[in-house]
């Protein structure tokens, strides 16, 4: 072992991975696994069965207090109000331009107690920012409280029947971004039905200490579902063809909630948050670039970074791209001028100094199937 992976940290489940022949990354810090069995079988698995991921590198920040509820609708662009205890919504911390610090989920705990789950790259910025917004809020704090939890998931087709037979909380009482409390494998835990795949699933919290028993027990209950380790080169494919965007492609803080077209995670009706004045001026000016997804016409894979043409001129960049396995097909994602967002206008994405042809396609690529 080198000692630069030696410096890496590493979760609870690290051993795990590298006695069942994970190949192993550096990750924001982290040393993570990146694929078991294959990119492809990988996905294929979580679209059709289901797949066990240690997401544990993951942040974890909690504020409470009386104060908790404001300062959280200060600094985060949803209606935290809205969110009954026990509910989860998508959210984001905003620039004073309406930029991205991160974007995260908010889990409410309690009525003056709120958890952000928050990008791994980002969390000691995440909760400095916080912390620099919280001023002026008399009751209420914030911790760092990522070195309390392993978290780990299980998503796909078969995650439910496999989840079920380690817990005797009812996972079908839970609804879409709803969690309860209870026991996994005998392990005190928190079980929320969310995931970043397109596919149904959980996400269970546990203390680092339980993490190999619960993993193991869902090692054990998934057996006869073919339940197989996904790493984090799968999670990118699936997360992709969901179009659910990653911070540091697809957003950072040089991209407004508006341009991401996540509109959906800004509450206008509430009252004032860090960014909204930038967004609503934005919004009424009108838009000069959009996030679109775009499939390839030509042979050729667009990766992030690579440029997109029109007419000969540099009109944007591709921030996330790759040939996925379920739809067999390369995709993409863009920065493009708003005049070259609709679907079917195509464009040139320039792959190693080759033009080759893409086509604008409605987000997201892959919707799983209901009912």
């Amino acid at each position: 072992m080198s000692d630069s992976t030696q410096n890496l940290k590493k979760t609870a489940l690290n051993a795990w991975h590298r006695a069942h022949g994970a190949r192993m990354v550096p990750c924001v810090g982290w040393d993570m696994p990146v694929e078991y069995s294959g990119i492809s079988n990988e996905h294929r698995a979580v679209r059709t069965r289901a797949g066990l991921f240690d997401i544990s590198h993951m942040g974890q920040i909690e504020v409470a207090g009386r104060d908790a509820l404001a300062a959280v609708q200060r600094f985060t662009s949803n209606d935290a109000s809205r969110l009954h205890t026990g509910q989860a919504q998508h959210s984001a911390l905003l620039t004073s331009r309406g930029t991205f610090v991160d974007d995260m989920l908010v889990y409410r705990l309690g009525n003056g107690h709120f958890l952000m789950v928050v990008n791994a790259a980002n969390v000691d910025k995440d909760y400095a920012y916080i912390l620099g917004q919280m001023k002026g809020f008399r009751d209420a704090a914030a911790v760092d409280s990522s070195s309390r939890y392993a978290l780990i998931a299980v998503q796909g087709p078969a995650a439910r029947e496999i989840v079920q037979q380690v817990t005797g909380v009812d996972l079908g009482s839970i609804e879409d971004h709803w969690f309860a409390h209870g026991e996994v494998a005998n392990a005190r835990a928190t079980i929320s039905r969310t995931g970043y795949t397109g596919e149904d699933g959980y996400e269970i919290f546990v203390a680092p200490a339980q993490a190999l028993r619960v993993w193991q027990a869902l090692v054990d209950a998934g057996r006869d579902a073919d339940l197989i380790p996904v790493g984090l080169a799968a999670r990118d494919t699936l997360r992709l063809e969901a179009a659910m965007r990653l911070y540091g492609n697809d957003i950072d803080d040089t991209t407004t909630v508006l341009e991401a077209d996540l509109e959906r995670i800004v509450a206008w009706d509430k009252p004032e948050f860090l960014g909204k004045s930038a967004l609503a001026e934005q919004k009424a000016g009108g838009l000069a670039r959009r996030l679109v997804g775009f499939e390839m016409v030509d042979p050729g894979i667009a990766r992030h970074g690579h440029e997109i043409y029109a007419d000969g001129e540099r009109i944007g960049v591709v921030t996330s791209g790759t040939e996925t396995p379920s739809l067999e097909k390369a995709i993409g994602m863009a920065y493009v001028p708003v005049a070259r967002t609709d679907p079917g206008t195509e464009f040139d994405v320039d792959i190693r100094g080759r033009r080759a042809r893409a086509r604008v396609v409605p987000l997201p690529f892959y919707k799983r199937p209901r009912g």
